[in-house]
C-alpha cells in the first residue's frame, strides 16, 4: 500500500506558472530616453543637484514630484507631465534582446504573462500605437491606474498573480530598478533582476540572477529558478 507523507503536496517541485514583467527598462530598451529627458528637466528645475536623472530612475512620478517638485517647485509640475506626455508620444519602444523568443517559449509551455508598470494609460497608448501586437504578447497588462500603492511595496505585484490566478511562489518578477526588485522581493517571488539601469552587481542583492537581455533566457532556466 503507498503511503504518502504528511507534506507530500509541499514536497512536490513547484511549478513555473507566471511571468512578471516590468516595462522600461526590462520588456523595452527605453531607460536611456528617458534619461535624455530627465536630464534636461533636472538641469533646468534642480541645477544645484547634477546627475539627479540618475538617481530618479525607478521612481513613479508621483514619487519624483513628492520629492524633487514640492514647496515653490509644485508649480512646475503641470509643465513636466505636459512635456512628458509629449515626449513618450515620440519615444521609440524597441524590445530588449530576445525579449519576444523568451515570450513566444513561455506561452509554448503554458506559462501566463503579465506586464506589471507604473506607467499610467495615455503612455500605454503610445506604446500599443508604436508596437501593436504589444496586447497579444500577454495575458494582462496593469498599469498605475490598477495599484493603490506604488512600488517598491508589492501590492501591484501580489495583484497579478491574483489577476492571472496563480500563487505567488508560482511567478517570477523581472526588473531593473531598485524599487521594482524590492517590489518582487516583498510579493515573495523569485526576481530576475535586468542591468539594463542598474549594474548587475548593485542589484545582485535584490535579484536571484542578473542578465543584460533575454538572449540565453527559456523556459528551462527559469523553471530552473523557481523549483
Amino acid at each position: 500500500m503507498l503511503i504518502l507523507h504528511p507534506n507530500f503536496m509541499e514536497m512536490k517541485q513547484k511549478e513555473l506558472k507566471a511571468a512578471l514583467f516590468d516595462l522600461d527598462g526590462v520588456v523595452f530598451d527605453t531607460e536611456p530616453q528617458y534619461t535624455i529627458f530627465w536630464g534636461s528637466v533636472c538641469r533646468q528645475y534642480h541645477p544645484e543637484h547634477p546627475g539627479l536623472e540618475q538617481e530618479i530612475k525607478g521612481s513613479t512620478l508621483t514619487q519624483i514630484y513628492e520629492r524633487w517638485f514640492s514647496g515653490s517647485l509644485e508649480a512646475a509640475r503641470e509643465d513636466v507631465t505636459r512635456r512628458l506626455n509629449d515626449y513618450e508620444q515620440q519615444m521609440h519602444y524597441d524590445f530588449l534582446d530576445g525579449f519576444e523568443q523568451l515570450i513566444r517559449d513561455l506561452h509554448n509551455h503554458g506559462v501566463k504573462t503579465a506586464v506589471v508598470t507604473s506607467s499610467n494609460m495615455p503612455k500605454m497608448e503610445s506604446v500599443y500605437r508604436y508596437q501593436p501586437a504589444f496586447k497579444s504578447l500577454f495575458d494582462a497588462i496593469l498599469t498605475s491606474e490598477d495599484f493603490e500603492r506604488s512600488k517598491p511595496d508589492p501590492d501591484c505585484y501580489l495583484k497579478a498573480a491574483e489577476r492571472l490566478g496563480v500563487k505567488k511562489d508560482e511567478c517570477i518578477v523581472f526588473e531593473d530598478s531598485f524599487n521594482g526588485l524590492r517590489s518582487g522581493r516583498a510579493a515573495g517571488m523569485k526576481v530576475v533582476g535586468l542591468a539594463t539601469t542598474n549594474s548587475a552587481e548593485s542589484i545582485s542583492g535584490l535579484s536571484d540572477i542578473q542578465i543584460d537581455n533575454y538572449i540565453g533566457t527559456n523556459y528551462e532556466t527559469l523553471s530552473e529558478l523557481i523549483s
